[in-house]
């Protein structure tokens, strides 16, 4: 993009502006260096150009994910001028919903670069605006300020976090409660319109200046909410119908928060053999073991893996930076390979021991209504949850991607998406926490290891009372950010007529809604033989996403190999055709 004379000049003006004003010296000094060197002529004064020109123009989008993006100076990165930006626009939202009272507001997070920095700042733009304002006593998992904003029954929550984003990143994610929000959706993330309301009101014509901030006045929170979430999580253990606790852990929290409370809660629950993988342990903002920290991606787990080979584990529990995902990975019988099940398998297997665990009596869910339970799980996850719960005799819903729709589903008891979220007790986090599912699992895998089985016998069973569902993904991470929406457009115009060689029988533009789920970007399609393959934006990544799944019938324990070769092959082929349909080379 090349620039007149004028744009220049008004974008220099502008970068100075915001370095003069910038409270963090840091990212002050980064602002000036870009502008000498914009000065300079040839490649190094393009490069800073262009550098500038990203960073201003236009603001981060603040949407139903809250705010994430890349640390630096300038609008369009996360850094505290901004963060004071957005603590003020949404203390001027809680404001306008406080019809004449208080509100307040619980404020926690992660270890990331500047994640402290940020909090405090929420705190100060707070609590000189008005709003009672709680500070949690240090780096914790998400899940625990989930917990926090139902537990001290505030009006909005704040975490911020990157969750399993790349080192250089940090976010904010928003919570409402209290008595901005009632039913279902109080303590859960941020939905339209508050999202809209809350973007409103973010202010960046007027001085930061004008935006006071308090020294003092907010409330630190007691360590005891973190022993209040440990013991109300170790609460969900069963020690009746499940006592079993002869189970060999190896646990990575992935150099995130979560692993002194994830230690503590299998711990308190009996799980005494739990291996922490040593060089993840503590919380590092660098992830120096992992070229990104979510456990999908490929090589996040080695170290983990290799442990558990070594000292004969029976299961890897991982959490993400976060701890608001988990994964778990066992050997796998059939091949004598170490491998991590997939979220929907998880998923799957945390669902079918819920619903026995709520059939036999030994887990009574407090959902808010006294209706039927209800399972949920996203549009992008398998279809297998909701044949878990009709022969349960419970309610299924589809939602849309995102903890912010499942967490608002009426009567819900359990709720999880493909990307290793689970919900397993919405009462206590109305959002998805890796610490509760991690528990569970660990209750339900020792349950097994009791009776001589393991959790892929489990996943056998399901295929044999209702079919194998085999799923796979392909995620194309891009540079340019306008590759997605041609890719997107290109769909659209030339939809594919046939998918692994079956014919598309129903193709559903997703940005239309539906008397069911809201508009999104996504396009849905579904062939005669069951294939279906969902295609959208990743919410918090440069990524499109294609989300396939295939149903095998299974005629016996010993048709599973053919199942399972026959699935695989059609995934190929599915994922082969989906590629040409968006003009990618094979």
């Amino acid at each position: 993009m090349t620039l007149t004379a004028m744009e220049l000049q008004e974008l220099l003006t502008e970068a100075r502006l915001w370095a003069d004003e910038d409270p963090d010296p840091a990212t002050a000094a980064e602002l000036r260096a870009l502008l000498s060197r914009a000065g300079a002529q040839g490649p190094d004064g393009e490069a800073a150009v262009a550098d500038l020109t990203d960073r201003f123009t236009g603001t981060l989008e603040f949407g139903t994910a809250g705010l994430r993006a890349a640390l630096g100076a300038g609008p369009r990165r996360m850094n505290r001028a901004v963060v004071r930006r957005t603590a003020a626009g949404i203390a001027a939202f809680l404001q306008s919903k406080a019809d004449g009272r208080i509100p307040s507001a619980v404020i926690g997070y992660d270890a990331r670069y500047n994640s402290r920095a940020f909090a405090l700042d929420t705190a100060a733009v707070f609590s000189a605006a008005g709003i009672e304002a709680f500070l949690l006593p240090s780096a914790l998992p998400t899940p625990v300020l989930a917990y926090a904003v139902r537990a001290l029954d505030t009006d909005a929550g704040v975490m911020v976090t990157a969750s399993h984003n790349p080192a250089l990143d940090n976010g904010y994610k928003v919570y409402l409660g209290g008595r901005t929000v009632k039913g279902p959706g109080r303590g859960a993330q941020i939905v339209p319109p508050y999202d809209a309301e809350i973007a409103a009101r973010i202010d960046y014509t007027v001085p930061l200046s004008s935006i006071d901030t308090a020294p003092e006045g907010w409330t630190d929170v007691s360590d005891s909410i973190v022993a209040d979430y440990i013991n109300a999580v170790d609460a969900l253990a069963s020690r009746d119908g499940y006592p079993a606790r002869d189970l060999s852990i190896v646990l990575t929290p992935m150099h995130g928060v979560g692993g002194e409370t994830m230690s503590a809660v299998l711990r308190d629950a009996g799980f005494t053999s739990v291996r922490v993988v040593a060089a993840q342990a503590e919380p590092d903002p660098d992830f120096p073991t992992v070229a990104f920290p979510n456990p999908e991606e490929p090589g996040a787990l080695d170290l983990a893996l290799a442990m558990a080979a070594q000292t004969g584990a029976d299961v890897v529990l991982a959490n993400d930076p976060d701890a608001d995902r988990a994964a778990v990975a066992a050997k796998d019988p059939a091949t004598g390979e170490w491998r991590m099940l997939r979220g929907d398998e998880t998923g799957a297997l945390l669902g079918a021991h819920l619903a026995e665990r709520i059939r036999s009596g030994h887990l009574k869910p407090r959902n808010d209504s006294a209706r039927t339970p209800v399972f949920a799980n996203s549009i992008v996850s398998s279809r297998l949850l909701a044949r878990i719960a009709a022969a349960a005799g419970f309610e299924h819903q589809e939602t849309l991607t995102g903890f912010k729709w499942i967490s608002r589903v009426p009567g819900l008891v359990y709720g999880y998406e493909e990307a290793l979220g689970y919900c397993v007790a919405p009462a206590l986090v109305r959002d998805k926490d890796g610490i509760s599912a991690a528990l569970l699992i660990a209750e339900l895998a020792a349950a097994l290891k009791a009776r001589g089985r393991t959790l892929f016998d489990m996943l056998d069973d399901l295929a044999l009372e209702h079919g194998l569902h085999a799923s796979d993904q392909l995620s194309i991470r891009v540079e340019d950010l306008s590759l997605i929406p041609r890719m997107m457009t290109l769909l659209r115009e030339r939809p594919p007529v046939s998918l692994a060689g079956s014919p598309v029988v129903s193709a559903a533009d997703l940005s239309e809604g539906s008397e069911s789920l809201p508009p999104t970007d996504g396009l849905l399609y579904l062939t005669g033989d069951g294939t279906r393959i969902i295609v959208r934006p990743s919410g918090t990544e440069p990524k499109l996403k294609c989300y396939l799944e295939v149903i095998e019938p299974v005629d016996s324990r010993d048709d599973l190999p053919r199942s399972r070769a026959a699935a695989a092959d059609r995934l190929a082929a599915a994922q082969a055709d989906i590629a040409a349909a968006l003009g990618l080379e094979a």
